[in-house]
């Protein structure tokens, strides 16, 4: 700061040096007005512009470091989600090849379950038909004993008069005295 302030001084003496003194009455002042009017601003300048500067660049590395910073952090979670875009792929074919096990598997407990229940309603209806065979035959023995016995009835009272009437009557009263003793 000090050699500025000298160099101004002397380049000032060195332009009075070399003017004519008798050209501008009041020159001197003039110059010498400057000189100490660039001294102090040279003074103020090197006074107030150097930690300005320095605040300056100081904020603006700052800036610059939490920049990079900030960029690395971007990055990495940038290479973070590729990786998972990535295995998010190979979990998509995953899943789809559980699902589709899956489903084969419950095709198959599905169709086994089906087989299972046919069987039984085939095997249900069997005995259904079986019972109602039984009954069917059961009746239709009931209809024809009943037949049977119908005509047999007819039969016999048409061949039973009065006196075989009796002649049956006694010998069943016959039986019964005999079966007592």
């Amino acid at each position: 700061m000090r050699r500025v302030a000298i160099a101004m001084v002397l380049s000032a003496a060195a332009l009075y040096a070399q003017e004519k003194p008798a050209a501008e009455p009041g020159m001197t002042w003039k110059w010498i007005n400057f000189s100490i009017l660039a001294i102090a601003l040279g003074y103020l300048c090197a006074k107030l512009f150097p930690p300005f500067f320095r605040s300056r660049t100081a904020e603006i590395q700052q800036g610059i470091r939490e920049a990079q910073a900030i960029k690395k952090e971007a990055e990495a979670r940038a290479a973070e989600m590729e990786r998972r875009m990535a295995a998010l792929g190979v979990e998509i074919e995953k899943f789809k090849t559980q699902a589709n096990a899956e489903m084969k598997q419950e095709g198959e407990r599905i169709g086994e379950d089906t087989k299972r229940q046919v069987a039984r309603l085939e095997q249900q209806a069997k005995a259904e038909i079986e019972t109602a065979g039984k009954i069917a035959r059961r009746e239709l023995q009931a209809y024809a004993a009943k037949l049977a016995l119908d005509l047999a009835e007819q039969r016999v009272r048409e061949r039973l008069d009065a006196g075989a009437d009796a002649l049956l009557v006694s010998d069943f009263i016959k039986d019964l005295e005999a079966s007592k003793n």
